[in-house]
């Protein structure tokens, strides 16, 4: 590694041993790892861009109009919401941005940032207020240019297998046409439930007639219910799905009988409240019975642990849920965690598994 302390040479912020302090890190790095595809299990890309292979105007468009980690960092920085999802414009919303780059030192976004400025766009400069009309410019340029579209930006990042994120009523359109491209990245849904398990939530009813739609069914029983749960799954292993996606405030391990779930399913469906002894039974239950089906199919099922999801309900109720609104939660998990992984082990219907925490308090 060399040293240039004394050169008089400015060493740029990212260079090519960035993160490689020792002799063997470099060797490790520059000689096996930087060679490597990238094979991404779990992201909110949205499908139909990808397939529809969109350019981006600027990047704003490309970094914040769906990025909820740099919307967190720009509201604890004081930033007006008008510059974070408000009317303001692109320019003006990457100037902000620019601004509360400085803040975010020792933060990972900070060196994400600098790292997609220099391998995307062969820009060194440090992002800051002063450096974001100048860094807006040309990036603009580069990304009106078809080198730099959707796919080709994939392309350029060695990206080999990309997983996205699907809800179970989706129809899968933009995969079934991604099918059909010479494209080289396998792109393939993940099957993301979270919506099917809240049956506390005042819009279940309104989530069951879509989940009736997408499986062609009626759904007036909780077996009806599990079978037009297990027709989406078939439906998506069909068009190339192999794992399982959930967001988990925490792990839901109650005990319960079908007769027990079989009445609180009935008890929504008939427009009942339901307690919250009885959505945690519910949840419980349906987390096992997906993840028997998930067995069934040989998928991976993973789980998003410790997050305290939606906190500001004013934001939630005027953008929607995921705009960067949730915080790190303190929620217990192992002893239901393990008592979860345990009862299909015992009847040997464990698939692989992945696990994510969000509490670093908890990763030991």
């Amino acid at each position: 590694m060399k040293d240039l302390t004394n050169t008089g040479t400015v060493r740029p912020f990212i260079d090519q041993d960035f993160l490689l302090p020792s002799d063997t890190a470099q060797y490790l790095y520059h000689e096996h790892a930087a060679k490597m595809p990238i094979i991404d299990y779990h992201n909110h890309l949205p499908p139909d861009e990808i397939a529809l292979d969109i350019q981006f105007e600027n990047i704003t468009q490309a970094w914040l109009k769906g990025d909820h980690y740099k919307w967190r960092a720009m509201r604890a920085n004081g930033v007006n919401e008008a510059f974070i999802t408000g009317t303001k414009t692109d320019l003006e919303k990457f100037k902000s941005w620019s601004a509360t780059v400085p803040y975010t030192l020792r933060n990972p976004l900070y060196h994400w940032t600098h790292l997609e400025l220099k391998r995307y766009f062969e820009i060194n400069d440090i992002l800051s207020l002063s450096t974001a009309e100048k860094i807006y410019i040309e990036t603009q340029k580069k990304l009106q240019t078809a080198a730099y579209s959707t796919q080709q930006l994939l392309l350029k990042m060695n990206v080999e297998v990309i997983c996205t994120t699907d809800d179970p009523i989706d129809n899968l359109e933009y995969h079934m046409n991604l099918a059909t491209q010479n494209l080289t990245i396998d792109v393939r849904p993940a099957f993301r439930p979270d919506r099917v398990l809240f049956i506390q939530r005042n819009d279940y009813l309104d989530y069951i007639h879509q989940l009736e739609q997408a499986s062609e069914m009626t759904i007036k029983s909780l077996n009806d219910f599990l079978e037009a749960l297990h027709k989406r799954i078939v439906y998506f292993h069909q068009h190339g799905c192999r794992l399982s996606d959930h967001g988990l405030e925490n792990m839901e391990a109650e005990a319960f009988t079908m007769a027990e779930v079989t009445h609180i399913f009935k008890k929504k469906l008939d427009g009942e409240n339901i307690t919250i002894k009885e959505s945690r039974c519910f949840r419980s239950a349906i987390l096992y019975f997906l993840a028997l089906m998930y067995h069934e199919q040989g998928w991976v099922m993973q789980f998003h642990l410790g997050a305290l999801r939606n906190n500001n309900e004013r934001l939630m109720d005027s953008i929607g849920a995921d705009v960067g609104c949730d915080s790190i939660g303190d929620f217990s998990q192992a002893v239901a965690l393990s008592n979860f992984l345990n009862r299909l082990d015992k009847d040997d219907r464990l698939t692989k598994t992945i696990l994510y925490n969000l509490n670093p308090g908890d990763n030991e």
